[in-house]
């Protein structure tokens, strides 16, 4: 799929002032698909930012989730909001979708919480 596209599969050239007149273009249609956030890791990448490369392929995991999914899981990364038990019970279910990227920065999140005092007490 090219880097084009939205999440729907809609050409970004499809996407005109006329057609969300018409009513022709859903959310999904501007919604950013995965491939296009791996081809920006990829430029990040090449680049020398690696580490920006990696938050574009977590996003590319979690495009697949609802606003409040991935709104939960923001929160449950907030110090002093989740015990090292629910950061581990989260990155098993990241894990359970696919979303192994996610799912080690859970785990990271769950240790050092720990580590520094900033898991839910």
């Amino acid at each position: 799929m090219s880097s084009q596209v939205g999440f729907s599969g809609k050409n970004v050239s499809e996407v005109t002032v006329e057609s969300i007149r018409r009513g022709d273009v859903t959310l999904d249609d501007v919604r950013i698909h995965p491939n296009t956030l791996a081809h920006q890791a990829e430029v990040a990448r090449t680049n020398g930012n690696s580490q920006l490369a990696e938050n574009f392929l977590r996003a590319a995991e979690l495009t697949g989730l609802s606003d409040d999914e991935v709104l939960r899981y923001y929160d449950a990364l907030r110090p002093g909001r989740s015990s090292s038990q629910e950061l581990m019970q989260i990155a098993d279910d990241l894990m359970a979708i696919g979303a192994i990227k996610n799912a080690e920065l859970f785990r990271q999140a769950a240790d050092v919480y720990a580590r520094r005092g900033l898991t839910a007490k």
